[in-house]
């Protein structure tokens, strides 16, 4: 078994990571933008995929992801993890639909509620120790779900019709646009920007530049938040205007 991610603020890495070495402490996991990902991955039965859910859909660098890669996964079992600061209905089995189509085994899914790492959404936000309360019933569960693999009674979360019409009408209908494409994200407020470049080699998408002493983007964000947490003068900014928070899983861990 090995464990890959896709991991903004880094909520999804922690729960992937301490869910393959629940299951045994000889597991690694890897990010999905290691350039060595197709190797490690290739001699692997068991494969635990985890991402963050967005308007109760995976990513669109998550699914292109897995697209691009169909040959390394057909033929594969795949556990789907899935992380969420407030609703997702069905976000795992929105990627499991893909695996499938591509000739995985989707053997079973997790759902887990984690600190939001939306910090330009005041209304999102929660208190450290609620977080860090968070953090640790993920753990549990975690643990646990490792625990039924083992057993050959793997949790389903996110995977059934019910789950996929909540998840379709709960969010994902009415937000298809934030998750159907890339976004013309992020904003830079210019008076605070800096231009110091530590945003730049964080992105995953290498949307973010710097031109003429200046943060420019290419209009292909995926909204994983790490430019907006790691600013050093809070400049950027996604879905909102203001930052109230840099959410990085190392504060709540």
């Amino acid at each position: 078994m090995t464990g890959i991610y896709f991991s903004g603020t880094g909520n999804t890495r922690h729960c992937v990571e301490r869910f393959v070495q629940c299951f045994d402490a000889k597991n690694q996991a890897f990010s999905i933008e290691n350039p060595e990902i197709a190797r490690l991955l290739q001699p692997e039965e068991i494969i635990v995929f985890g991402h963050p859910t967005h308007f109760s859909n995976a990513p669109k660098m998550v699914r292109d992801f897995i697209a691009n890669h169909k040959d390394l996964f057909r033929g594969k079992r795949v556990f789907i993890i899935a992380t969420m600061g407030l609703f997702s209905g069905d976000g795992a089995g929105c990627s499991a639909r893909i695996f499938r189509t591509i000739g995985a085994q989707v053997i079973g899914a997790l759902h887990l509620k984690m600190p939001d790492c939306i910090g330009d959404k005041k209304m999102l936000l929660k208190p450290l120790e609620e977080n860090k309360r968070l953090v640790r019933e993920a753990d549990e569960k975690i643990c646990t779900a490792a625990e039924r693999l083992k057993q050959g009674n793997p949790t389903q979360d996110g995977l059934s019709m019910f789950h996929h019409i909540a998840g379709l009408f709960g969010q994902r209908l009415w937000f298809y646009g934030k998750t159907r494409s890339y976004q013309n994200a992020p904003k830079i407020d210019h008076e605070k920007c800096t231009a110091c470049g530590v945003c730049v080699p964080l992105c995953p998408m290498k949307n973010l530049k710097i031109a003429n002493g200046t943060i420019t983007h290419r209009k292909r964000c995926t909204m994983c938040y790490r430019c907006l947490s790691h600013c050093p003068t809070q400049a950027i900014t996604i879905l909102g205007k203001e930052v109230y928070e840099q959410c990085r899983a190392e504060r709540y861990v």
